[in-house]
């Protein structure tokens, strides 16, 4: 079985790199001097393509290019292979050559996050661990609960007291134990005793300032970079991905610079952050490149990516594609690109997801795109996992008398968007 990893884990920016079994919790040299930077799995040289293996299980034919083991049993439950749609619709909307929608609500608990899952998980048993601990509000702790229930282990997840009950019932229905603090940093705080104390293995970041998730899990994403490739036709000229800590953004960026490296493209696409609060948007905008300052938390449909806070990693993977990051995004228009997506392409998004729309169209109208880019527009998520907040805003259901007058009545309306 081929394998690229070293073993080791690097710092992007300072080039420490240290055991794999020490490098949780990011870079101690670049933390020391203020600068909270994750660090990254090492591979050796090698070809993603040429290694694949397609009698492994889902996103595990690419676990070359995973930070395990060759006799570590992969952990999975047949995520990836997810739709890549093209529309023309929005391709003429947005003014550009193509648009493709990568639709990974198709993955088994409907989101992206399970392609970090299958891989973090796999590493836990790999070190032996018997329970694992993630800090979630949703899809994070969802898909960790599915994998860990697949391996045999605990989870344990630690939640926000404001989060939806469904993303809990999703998280409990798997057997996780959901445990809710009064904020964001208590459930940092609490895990990190835990991790310490009980060994517990993180499948989530757990220190402030963040620095996004441990960096097994992240190289997981490198499969979405690897599916596209293979997908289309053409490399992408731009990649739009909701973005809280980057972790789905930079681990596609590493997957598509791993095929630039071993030849089969020439050049990475540009990687755009989508924003809920435009956290890494108002940093780059201030000539930031090393430290994200914290804004004021605000609420938001795209509760999945609301974070406040930022991280190194997504500053670096949007510099080095040559990309931007674009936020914020308003309540308003998350709506009207989730409803676009429906309408248009048959994807129902999440809230968040539809921040890769939302900000195409916002870049489409500053000029920022050209008639022949290809775009790519992640879709992180199932539109049914956000279903509530969105009822919220709409009227009710017409309930109408048995006649065909009063049918043809109500749909003389305008409709409810």
């Amino acid at each position: 079985m081929i394998t690229g990893y070293t073993g080791k884990l690097g710092c992007q920016r300072c080039g420490a790199v240290v055991s794999d079994r020490h490098g949780i919790g990011g870079c101690r040299s670049c933390g020391a001097q203020g600068v909270p930077v994750n660090l990254h799995a090492q591979f050796d040289a090698y070809d993603p393509i040429a290694s694949a293996e397609r009698a492994q299980p889902g996103i595990f034919r690419w676990r070359a290019g995973f930070p395990i083991e060759p006799n570590t049993s992969a952990i999975s439950l047949g995520e990836g292979d997810t739709p890549a749609i093209r529309s023309d619709a929005l391709a003429d909307r947005l003014g550009v050559a193509s648009v493709v929608v990568k639709d990974e609500t198709h993955n088994p608990t409907s989101s992206y996050k399970d392609r970090l899952a299958a891989v973090a998980v796999t590493k836990a048993v790999e070190f032996g661990a018997r329970t694992v601990v993630v800090a979630s509000t949703g899809n994070h702790g969802a898909a960790t609960a599915a994998y860990a229930a697949r391996a045999g282990l605990e989870c344990v997840v630690l939640t926000a007291s404001t989060v939806s009950a469904l993303m809990v019932e999703q998280m409990r229905a798997y057997g996780a134990r959901v445990v809710a603090l009064p904020t964001i940093p208590d459930r940092w705080t609490v895990m990190k005793a835990a991790v310490e104390e009980f060994g517990w293995f993180p499948i989530s970041g757990f220190q402030s300032p963040v620095v996004g998730s441990p960096p097994f899990g992240i190289e997981g994403y490198k499969s979405i970079a690897f599916e596209l490739h293979a997908q289309l036709t053409t490399t992408p000229t731009a990649i739009i991905v909701p973005t809280a800590y980057g972790d789905g953004l930079t681990g596609i960026f590493r997957g598509f610079d791993e095929l630039r490296a071993a030849g089969h493209i020439p050049s990475v696409p540009r990687m755009i952050a989508a924003e809920a609060l435009g956290t890494h948007a108002q940093a780059l905008s201030a000539g930031n490149t090393d430290v994200v300052p914290a804004i004021e938390r605000q609420p938001t449909l795209a509760f999945s990516a609301g974070s406040p806070v930022g991280t190194h990693q997504t500053l670096a993977t949007v510099r080095n594609s040559h990309g931007c990051a674009v936020g914020p995004i308003s309540d308003d228009a998350i709506v009207r690109a989730q409803a676009l997506l429906a309408r248009e392409v048959g994807v129902f998004a999440e809230t968040t997801s539809a921040m890769s729309l939302a900000a195409a169209e916002r870049l489409s109208d500053e000029g920022a795109f050209h008639e022949t880019d290809e775009l790519v527009l992640l879709i992180t998520s199932s539109g049914l996992k956000s279903s509530a907040e969105v009822a919220a805003r709409r009227t009710a259901v017409p309930v109408v008398k048995p006649t065909l007058g009063d049918l043809v009545a109500v749909l003389a309306t305008k409709a409810d968007a």
